[in-house]
């Protein structure tokens, strides 16, 4: 899958995009939009950026872990070249790596919550002057189908590709919205069918 950025200035018309692709058979889940704009974002039902995406907490996290892994396989190679465990056992130098790891993987995510998504740095300056960036992740047989859309709209302006979510995520992000949303509704059908 390949995530489609582009820009707008106008939430009425990105609303219209939404629903034209969900017509279309792209999926909620697929569709985002960021903007500095709560309001009015609540006020068109779009579907926001999860803040927690909107920061680099996930690739903070990653790399943290990548330089916890690092660091854990240098303990214990120091262990095993200093016979330190014919001594003490392997215990300590294992229990010394596995807390170097999870801290090391927790400080890349709370450095990574402090700053802006590594996806999402280029369109800071586009936030802050008060416009929107759409975020269509599409497989490649949906491609012709956001193209379609996207011609209709000509304040859209292309702005490059970026990482997708995996799309095994989004289909089991796409039916756990659809199953919510049929609980809700057999639970509201429920309750006015028993008054």
């Amino acid at each position: 899958m390949k995530r489609q950025f582009y820009i707008s200035d106008d939430l009425e018309d990105l609303e219209i995009v939404e629903q034209q692709l969900e017509s279309a058979g792209v999926t909620t889940p697929q569709i985002h939009v960021l903007s500095q704009d709560d309001a009015g974002m609540k006020a068109h039902r779009l579907n926001d950026v999860e803040a927690v995406l909107r920061k680099d907490v996930v690739h903070g996290t990653e790399l943290g872990a990548v330089v916890g892994v690092i660091a854990a396989a240098f303990i214990l190679l120091i262990a095993w070249a200093t016979g330190l465990p014919e001594t003490i056992t392997w215990v300590p130098p294992i229990f010394l790596s596995i807390i170097v790891l999870g801290f090391c993987t927790w400080e890349g995510g709370f450095i990574g919550i402090q700053q802006p998504n590594y996806d999402f740095k280029r369109f800071q300056d586009t936030l802050r002057a008060g416009k929107h960036v759409l975020l269509v992740d599409v497989s490649a047989d949906q491609e012709h189908l956001l193209q379609e859309v996207i011609c209709e709209h000509p304040k859209l302006v292309a702005a490059g590709e970026g990482h997708s979510a995996p799309g095994w995520f989004l289909r089991v992000r796409g039916r756990f919205e659809q199953l919510i949303k049929g609980t809700a509704w057999r639970t509201t059908r429920a309750h006015f069918k028993n008054k």
